[in-house]
């Protein structure tokens, strides 16, 4: 099976220590954030989870536990955008996080970890040419050490709405020119264009329109076939396989005013005071009227990829 970590939090950044700690005893708790008494209980052993998901825009803080991670399959997606602090206030500074992703790629392996920019947006100051730019400098010195570009454009959820008002859909025209340079400038550096749930608009052009995080992606990270279950992706235009997501929404510090997992600072700030790295669970702990479903768990290689 597959453990993801996030998309409700940026574990990697701001919970190594806590994950870390989880790897050690074999287990995770997760309660269900709409119903907070049910509660998840995954194990983690590599014998039933054949990889495990990041996506973090810091992978540094985990450096010193890869050893934990040795016997798992591992997929990282590390996000570098061009922007600025006004934008992401907590975010490490990209030319350290470049060297991070050389540092990652090198130690999991070309096929086991991704790039993302995105979300993008369109302002003044953050306008088409700067995006392209900014884009053909991060592929320029990714070059090699990855075989996956990701982009996105900004989507306008509720929580997005409220902490970044100004933002404005991007015009189709913008989507594709911007796609169309970006998917030549992903080639040139040996690296395939996929857009994340947007549709198949830049199929055309050369852009993998089937998803950014599909059960292939995983075979190729880990080098293995697996027989998967079906499922969904996350919204109706995701065609990820995504599952047994092990975060919580309202965690994340980086407070990227584009976030979709995130309220308002106050409620991430107060949530974040809640985490015990020696908890079961990544905020709180166990509580009176918990129910605990032990879920069940087993491998799905079905063999070795040729």
């Amino acid at each position: 099976m597959i453990i993801n970590t996030g998309q409700r939090t940026d574990v990697p950044a701001f919970y190594a220590e806590w994950f870390a700690n989880r790897l050690k005893e074999g287990f995770v708790c997760v309660r269900n954030p709409y119903y907070p008494e049910q509660v998840s209980r995954y194990r983690l052993d590599p014998s039933v989870v054949d990889c495990i998901g990041f996506c973090t825009k810091n992978p540094a803080p985990m450096f010193k536990y890869m050893d934990l991670l040795k016997d798992f399959g591992q997929y990282w997606f590390v996000t570098i955008t061009p922007y600025g602090r006004d934008i992401e206030p907590n975010v490490k500074d990209k030319h350290e996080l470049l060297e991070d992703f050389k540092k990652l790629s090198e130690t999991v392996g070309v096929n086991s970890v991704g790039w993302r920019f995105d979300p993008i947006f369109i302002t003044e100051k953050y306008s088409e040419e700067y995006h392209l730019r900014a884009f053909e400098k991060i592929a320029t010195a990714l070059d090699g050490y990855t075989k996956t570009a990701v982009i996105s454009f900004i989507d306008l959820y509720p929580k997005v709405r409220r902490n970044f008002p100004e933002a404005r859909e991007v015009a189709k025209e913008q989507r594709l020119s911007l796609g169309k340079e970006m998917i030549k400038i992903a080639a040139a550096h040996g690296m395939t264009l996929k857009p994340c749930a947007e549709g198949d608009e830049l199929a055309p052009f050369g852009a993998d329109c089937g998803g950014c995080m599909r059960i292939g992606d995983y075979e190729k990270a880990i080098g293995k076939h697996l027989n998967a279950p079906k499922k969904k992706g996350a919204r109706a235009e995701c065609a990820c396989y995504l599952s047994c997501d092990i975060g919580a929404y309202n965690t994340c510090r980086h407070l990227c005013k584009y976030c979709y997992a995130n309220a308002e600072p106050s409620v991430v700030l107060a949530q974040s005071r809640r985490h015990d790295p020696k908890s079961p669970f990544l905020i709180g702990n166990y509580e009176k009227g918990d129910v605990i479903n032990d879920v069940p768990q087993k491998t799905w290689i079905i063999g070795d990829l040729i």
